[in-house]
């Protein structure tokens, strides 16, 4: 699997942008192996019940999807875990770790939190479970564009100078990540220790928390697990 890698975690929070656009090109079986091996990663380090759908053009051909400017999507990643914030704030976390890996691979991909046509009859869903998102993926047709920042460091980290040089890029990593409408809800505060805490901020749209998880996902990228503990 590691042969299909082109580059690294930190170089694919870079390159990774939103893409809506697909040419038509199946998915190798091989590649499929490797997505399906990280997700095996993902459930059973994070507990969660990440699940490939592949080559299942109706979750994208309904009209919500057209208005959400999707086209040509036929494989995704239902993003199922358990129910209530925590598990929002993980499925965010080991969603956003196999966006990143599969930007390594070679592959576009979207966090989609309405604009796609739900199929329960395609998932798997426990009883203490729910589908928080899908991410749909697969060869875009341009290599998506970064959106302009809203937020800066000071709005959204609070430490205490001098701040670390670790703690800086772990913000600037969290910054480059992907949240509903670019809403930015979080905040990282640095305590004593090189402890981390994480928020979600109030949000009128929702997917505070699973926005977290993604901005909590390239923190600990940015600025290195070694660093710091989470609060």
């Amino acid at each position: 699997m590691n042969s299909f890698f082109i580059m690294t975690e930190l170089e694919a929070i870079t390159a990774r942008h939103s893409v809506r656009h697909y040419i038509d090109k199946p998915i190798e079986a091989k590649k499929i192996e490797a997505i399906q091996e990280c997700i095996g990663r993902c459930n059973r380090e994070g507990g969660v019940h990440l699940q490939l759908i592949s080559d299942e053009p109706e979750a994208f051909s309904s009209l919500i999807a057209k208005y959400g400017r999707f086209r040509n999507v036929s494989n995704y990643i239902a993003v199922v875990a358990h129910k209530g914030r925590e598990g929002s704030l993980t499925a965010g976390y080991w969603g956003e770790w196999l966006v990143l890996e599969m930007q390594t691979l070679g592959f576009n991909t979207c966090w989609v939190g309405a604009s796609y046509k739900k199929n329960m009859s395609l998932f798997r869903i426990g009883t203490d479970e729910e589908l928080k998102s899908v991410i749909a993926f697969g060869y875009g047709a341009t290599q998506g564009v970064q959106h302009p920042q809203k937020r800066s460091f000071d709005d959204v980290a609070q430490a205490a100078a001098p701040v670390p040089e670790w703690f800086r890029k772990g913000v600037g990593a969290a910054l480059l990540a992907p949240t509903a409408v670019n809403q930015q809800k979080f905040k990282f505060i640095l305590h004593e220790g090189n402890r981390v805490e994480a928020i979600a901020k109030f949000s009128l749209i929702g997917y505070s928390h699973l926005d977290l998880g993604i901005a909590k996902c390239h923190f600990e990228i940015g600025a290195g697990k070694e660093n710091f503990e989470w609060a």
